[in-house]
């Protein structure tokens, strides 16, 4: 009977320790995945609009937590804290956008992700050359 006590103190431990570490895990791969794919949709944008000579707008809707470049979207954890700066004049219907031009320009702007634990990004996108910069942060 001491024996299965021991047992069950030891797992009991053992889950103490484990869940957490796991759920921690979990949030930073979904932490990192958000920030890959808001990177990888302003980037494809900025790429497509040289390559095709076409005007491109990534738009960003706060209410849902979708990032679309065309018909492609990205749902990002709805968890997560999405905010964007962008020049007023290309936003609409309530979404903010950021618009890349043919010759590499874009209208520029910044988008911040944060994550439930407060850890967090701000991804910058310069007006004149159109590239992309990515600044961490941490809310105490």
């Amino acid at each position: 009977m001491v024996e299965l006590l021991v047992a069950i103190a030891i797992v009991g431990l053992l889950m103490a320790v484990t869940v957490p570490g796991a759920l921690n895990f979990y949030e930073s791969i979904q932490y990192r995945q958000a920030v890959r794919e808001v990177i990888t949709t302003l980037g494809t944008a900025r790429q497509r609009s040289l390559d095709t000579g076409r005007t491109l707008d990534v738009s960003f809707d706060l209410e849902r937590n979708v990032i679309a470049l065309g018909d492609d979207q990205q749902q990002l954890p709805d968890d997560f804290n999405l905010a964007v700066t962008t020049a007023a004049e290309v936003n609409r219907d309530g979404l903010g956008i950021i618009r890349f031009y043919p010759e590499g320009s874009s209208s520029g702007g910044d988008v911040v992700l944060e994550s439930p634990t407060g850890r967090g990004v701000v991804i910058s996108v310069d007006w004149l050359m159109g590239g992309l910069s990515q600044e961490p942060f941490d809310v105490p």
